[in-house]
């Protein structure tokens, strides 16, 4: 059971720099056809081509239930669950705390959610593919911690 909470934390913590990666490298990098309606709206949709990166880890997290489901890995549901439970704090910080396609938690001002906004701003102050910064989402360079 140990080894199994050292794998979903590893894996959690893990993600962080594989949406830091992804989105530096690969967002802002080859798949940018996808990404670049998040920088800049070109639709009516509420939908984002940019969602397809979701769907993407879900099936990965999906894959990884798959493969402990049938005695295949036998961390496999803790790796599973990591990958989703990331993804979930994903989407609650940067759809649904900052860029607020629901309504919720419009209200919350404390540091961290300071810096996580000025963080993002700053991201989004590029409309372009090159010249980014700060590609992460949970872990947020000290620079933005300023009062």
């Amino acid at each position: 059971m140990l080894l199994h909470i050292v794998v979903f934390l590893i894996t959690f913590c893990g993600m962080e720099f594989m949406a830091w990666f992804s989105h530096k490298y690969i967002m802002h990098g080859f798949l940018w056809n996808l990404h670049a309606d998040h920088h800049k709206k070109d639709h009516d949709s509420w939908f984002e081509r940019n969602d397809a990166f979701f769907i993407f880890y879900a099936v990965v997290s999906v894959g990884f239930f798959l493969l402990w489901q049938n005695d295949i890995l036998e961390i496999g549901l803790a790796i599973g669950l990591g990958i989703f439970a990331y993804g979930l704090a994903y989407f609650m910080v940067h759809d649904i705390f900052i860029h607020q396609r629901f309504k919720l938690f419009r209200n919350a001002n404390n540091r961290y959610a300071r810096a996580v906004r000025r963080a993002h701003k700053m991201h989004h102050k590029h409309i372009g593919k090159e010249d980014g910064e700060c590609f992460g989402m949970l872990i947020v360079p000290l620079k933005y911690f300023k009062n």
